[in-house]
């Protein structure tokens, strides 16, 4: 059984029409909003789903946020890695608990946290960013997300090809959220293991389309690309509609498997 909410802890405010506010919690603090201060105190030592009442009569039901909702308000520098986008990664790119993955670029931490949660303590997350700020941001979040930054990951400064002088290390999955993603496909092909895949996330199809050349002419194998799009529905007694809005494109996933021998 989850113990209540303690001092500390990151909590999820969800109003009647569904607007989600996320803060830490802090005993004698009170969160503001349009309808009222919601004192904290109000919400430490109670249960999950409790609903509490700001001082101007406005209801919010009470939960422990989830990865989704921790990435789409958590600061950022670069973008994101959405939500829709994490869990397809993660599915197609096969991670598994005890995979070593190396990363690039961190950007503001999204997609480094899905990784981490998903090779769990027993792997290895190693994420190149080269630019300072981003690489400052991204370890903020990964410690507001697991309250410290996790042992199975190292945050390294610095441009991703520098892995291969590193002296011996390999990999299961390569993960590059990179705008010229073909440019690290020779050191990427050097620390990953045969059969190993490598998963390019990108925004464009002239991107796409020179890597997924530059993968046949490097010797990659079995390269897909798609996007996933999301759209929610609106269920009543009344009628079962979709959204008036959905979440459309956001970027294109493409996965390709190395092979055993390099063309370039």
């Amino acid at each position: 059984m989850r113990e209540p909410f303690q001092a500390g802890e990151r909590v999820l405010l969800i109003d009647g029409r569904g607007r989600r506010y996320l803060f830490r919690l802090r005993p004698g603090e009170a969160w503001h909003s349009h309808g009222g201060a919601v004192p904290h105190d109000l919400i430490l030592g109670s249960e999950e789903g409790t609903r509490v009442h700001s001082t101007g009569g406005m209801g919010f039901v009470v939960f422990r946020p989830r990865l989704a909702d921790f990435v789409l308000k958590m600061p950022r520098g670069a973008q994101v890695v959405y939500p829709k986008d994490l869990g397809t990664i993660v599915v197609e790119a096969d991670l598994y608990p005890g995979a070593r993955v190396l990363e690039a670029g961190t950007g503001s931490g999204s997609l480094t946290i899905a990784l981490c949660r998903a090779v769990g303590p027993q792997g290895r997350v190693v994420s190149y960013e080269i630019r300072p700020d981003f690489h400052a941001k991204a370890a903020q979040n990964l410690e507001a997300f697991f309250g410290r930054v996790p042992e199975s990951l190292e945050l390294r400064e610095g441009d991703v090809r520098e892995v291969v002088g590193t002296g011996g290390e390999s990999y299961d999955r390569v993960m590059l959220d990179l705008p010229e993603p073909w440019a690290m496909l020779d050191a990427a092909w050097r620390v990953l293991e045969p059969g190993g895949i490598l998963c390019a996330f990108l925004p464009t199809t002239v991107q796409v389309q020179t890597l997924v050349l530059a993968l046949a002419a490097h010797g990659f194998e079995l390269t897909e690309t798609f996007e996933t799009l999301r759209r929610s529905w609106h269920v009543t007694e009344r009628s079962v509609r979709p959204d008036h809005r959905m979440v459309g494109h956001t970027g294109f996933v493409t996965l390709a498997r190395r092979g055993s021998t390099q063309l370039t």
